[in-house]
């Protein structure tokens, strides 16, 4: 899971962090459930402290260019160690950082997926657009929730399941 520039200079409370992308309580009990990891890139400074820790748990936070953060040896050396797959992705802008970071991941042969409701655009009319280029080049976009209810039943574990179901309801 990748949550890129969520406060694009911005200050918010971990409240207001939540309004702004309202899929993230879910992620967070989601992510917890899952024992998924995440890493929050660009602009997060600003919640203050605590507040990213708050609403997303254990999180791996790097500072730097999103539009470079595939030269970041951080930034690989982390989705390397666990074996990843497939990146989910969130945050801010959907039509430039988001847009960037999918494609390249893409490139690199990861499953690359679009939380579409943890995803701002800075031109609303823009979004559709956007979407339909990353489809072309097999990135499609999914909810929280549609997320959450596909790792319950990948797992095939009715107690997982049913937790799931109670979360989503």
């Amino acid at each position: 899971m990748v949550l890129v520039n969520l406060s694009r200079g911005e200050t918010l409370a971990s409240a207001g962090l939540a309004a702004r992308y309202p899929g993230l309580p879910l992620l967070k009990a989601g992510l917890e459930l899952f024992a998924v990891a995440s890493i929050v890139v660009g602009e997060w400074q600003s919640f203050g402290t605590g507040a990213i820790e708050q609403l997303m748990g254990s999180t791996k936070q790097l500072d730097g260019d999103v539009l470079s953060i595939w030269r970041d040896r951080r930034f690989t050396d982390a989705l390397g160690s666990s074996d990843t797959g497939i990146i989910f992705l969130g945050g801010t802008w959907l039509e430039e950082e988001i847009f960037i970071l999918a494609i390249q991941g893409a490139q690199r042969g990861y499953d690359v997926r679009l939380l579409s409701d943890l995803i701002r655009t800075r031109v609303e009319e823009d979004r559709s657009l956007v979407f339909d280029r990353l489809a072309a080049h097999g990135i499609l976009g999914t909810t929280v929730r549609q997320t959450l209810l596909e790792w319950a039943v990948c797992r095939d574990d009715s107690l997982l399941k049913h937790r799931v179901q109670q979360l989503l309801s």
